[in-house]
């Protein structure tokens, strides 16, 4: 199992301020090994129970709430990673265990017996939650992000952008998914996330551009087209 601690602020930036930004921060900051031209794509199944607790407390800004998610980075790869993230006061932690391709498919199924062959009591943690609460997949969102990191308190800053999500399927292997925007394709998503604080050179850099405080997760965006919420 892996562990981070961190803080996370989101925002919502223009497309054109964006350019601006990760211009001035690649010439501070080193560039994500896997950005290329495009970015790299994520693609992301996540959970909830039947009543959609864990969206309702995003929604309603508990303090201390929960996401449970299977993370893919290509339709292609062998593996998948399954995450946690829990909101605790100002910081996100967030757990994470690698998962084979059939194990995760089981998963997209709705069958979370395979964590149990898993040694990590982190997987075993999951199987009890996701199975005495009666969590299910929900939705899949896709987007593709270019991100930045500094090793000073471990910053990473990331664009995400052409946000897409379905609720059709929940296939996160499948190339072909039949998938619908979620934000105004003009619009990314900005995330900053450090330890203890933002340096001050970077957080110069940031005040620079116009950009808007997120109060919802590309999760949260995702359900709002289905529950028709605004948050």
């Amino acid at each position: 199992m892996n562990e981070v601690l961190r803080q996370e602020k989101k925002f919502a930036i223009h497309t054109v301020d964006s350019l601006l930004l990760q211009s001035r921060l690649g010439a501070v900051m080193h560039g994500d090994a896997h950005n290329g031209a495009q970015g790299y794509l994520i693609r992301s199944l996540y959970f909830d129970t039947p009543d959609d607790q864990d969206f309702h407390d995003k929604a309603d800004g508990l303090e201390l709430r929960r996401k449970i998610r299977l993370r893919s980075y290509s339709p292609q790869a062998d593996f998948a990673m399954l995450e946690m993230k829990q909101k605790e006061g100002p910081y996100q932690r967030k757990r994470s265990l690698r998962l084979t391709r059939e194990d995760a498919r089981r998963l997209c199924q709705g069958d979370y017996r395979p964590l149990q062959k898993y040694k990590d009591p982190f997987a075993a943690e999951c199987y009890g939650l996701m199975h005495c609460r009666c969590y299910r997949p929900k939705t899949v969102v896709e987007y593709r992000r270019q991100a930045y990191v500094a090793k000073e308190n471990r910053i990473r800053i990331t664009f995400d952008s052409r946000i897409v999500a379905t609720e059709s399927r929940f296939e996160l292997f499948d190339p072909k998914l039949p998938m619908y925007p979620v934000m105004d394709p003009f619009n990314l998503v900005l995330e900053v996330k450090y330890n203890g604080f933002l340096l001050s050179y970077i957080k110069d850099l940031l005040d620079q551009v116009e950009r808007s405080e997120l109060s919802v997760s590309k999760y949260c965006l995702a359900r709002s087209v289905s529950l028709g919420t605004q948050g």
